[in-house]
C-alpha cells in the first residue's frame, strides 16, 4: 500500500490514522542520541502521512514528551511482567506497534495483535521483510463486535496460563460503558491476569478536547474516557491497580518536557483521583 502522493499535507482521516501519529513520535525519539527507547521501524511505519498528521492537527506536534513517555512505560511494564511469567501478550487495537520486532522477547512468547483489517494490512506490508523475536499472530477484528471479541478471549484463555493485555491509546475513545464492558469481558477468563493501559484525568481530557480533540471529533473519534475515579474505576469490573506511573514525573526524569513542566513535576502528585488537575499515567492492573 503505497503512500498517497499529494501536494497538500494529509490530515487524519479516521481513528486508525492516529497510529501513524504515534509512530511519528517514536521515530523522532529514535533519532535522539539520548533516546530512552529505539524503534528502527517507526519512521517507515509512520510515513509522510504520519508527519503530516503531527504537523496539521492542533497541538499535534506539541506534546512529544507524553507520547514518548507512554511508550517507555509500556516497554518497562511489559519487560517486568515477562520476567514474572507472562506467556501471552494480547495487544488490543495494536495499530503500528512494533514491539515484537524491536524488544528483546522470549522466542516462546505468544504475541497476539488485534486491530482493524486496513491498519494491519498496511503494517504487514511495511514489515514484510522483518522477523519478529517471538511467535507473532495478527487477528483482524473490530473490538466493538462484542460477540466476536468474547469468542476471541475465550479461545486465547485456553492457550496460555498468564496473559498480559495491552491497551495503548484506545480507551480514551470509548465511553465509560464500553470500557466497563471490555473490562468485564477480559476478567471472565482465568488466564487473563494482567492489564496495562494509559489513563488521563477529566481535567486533562477537557484540555485536549479544546485542541487536538476538536479535529478528532470531526472524523468521528472524539475523546471520551477519563474516569473521575481514576484507576479505581476498574475495581467494580474485575480489576485492581497494582502500579501507577505518572507520565509527567517519569518524563521529567529524562528532561523531556519543557522546563516549566519539569518544575511542576517536582510537586508531589495528589493522592487519589486527579479530578480537574491535568494528569496522565500508565497503569498496571491485576485481576481481582
Amino acid at each position: 500500500m503505497a503512500e498517497t502522493q499529494s501536494a497538500q499535507p494529509l490530515e487524519v482521516r479516521n481513528i486508525s490514522d492516529t497510529a501513524r501519529w504515534a509512530a511519528y513520535f517514536r521515530a523522532q525519539e529514535t533519532k535522539r542520541s539520548d533516546a530512552i527507547f529505539r524503534d528502527p521501524y517507526a519512521e517507515r511505519l509512520c510515513g509522510q502521512h504520519g508527519v503530516d498528521i503531527a504537523n496539521t492537527l492542533p497541538d499535534g506536534n506539541k506534546h512529544a514528551w507524553a507520547w514518548v513517555t507512554r511508550t517507555y512505560l509500556f516497554d518497562h511494564f511489559i519487560t517486568q511482567e515477562l520476567q514474572r511469567g507472562v506467556d501471552l501478550v494480547l495487544n488490543l487495537a495494536a495499530g503500528l506497534d512494533a514491539r515484537p520486532y524491536r524488544m528483546k522477547l522470549p522466542a516462546s512468547l505468544q504475541w497476539i495483535e488485534v486491530d482493524l483489517p486496513g491498519i494491519l494490512a498496511y503494517k504487514e506490508e511495511i514489515l514484510a521483510g522483518e522477523k519478529p523475536a517471538c511467535a507473532l499472530e495478527r487477528i483482524r477484528l473490530d473490538l466493538a463486535d462484542v460477540n466476536a471479541r468474547r469468542a476471541l478471549f475465550a479461545g486465547l484463555n485456553q492457550r496460555a496460563k498468564k496473559i498480559l493485555v495491552l491497551v495503548e491509546g484506545l480507551l480514551i475513545y470509548l465511553s465509560a460503558e464500553e470500557v466497563a464492558a471490555l473490562a468485564k469481558d477480559l476478567a471472565s477468563g482465568a488466564s487473563f491476569q494482567r492489564w496495562l493501559m494509559d489513563l488521563c484525568s477529566p481535567g486533562l481530557l477537557k484540555m485536549m478536547q479544546k485542541t487536538t480533540g476538536k479535529r478528532l471529533s470531526e472524523i468521528g473519534a472524539p475523546f471520551k474516557f477519563a474516569p473521575a475515579e481514576g484507576p479505581e474505576f476498574f475495581s467494580p469490573h474485575g480489576w485492581e491497580p497494582m502500579e501507577v506511573k505518572g507520565m509527567l514525573k517519569t518524563a521529567a526524569q529524562f528532561k523531556r518536557p519543557p522546563l516549566l513542566l519539569r518544575l511542576f513535576a517536582l510537586l508531589p502528585e495528589k493522592k487519589g483521583p486527579a479530578g480537574n488537575q491535568p494528569w496522565s499515567g500508565v497503569c498496571l492492573f491485576k485481576k481481582k
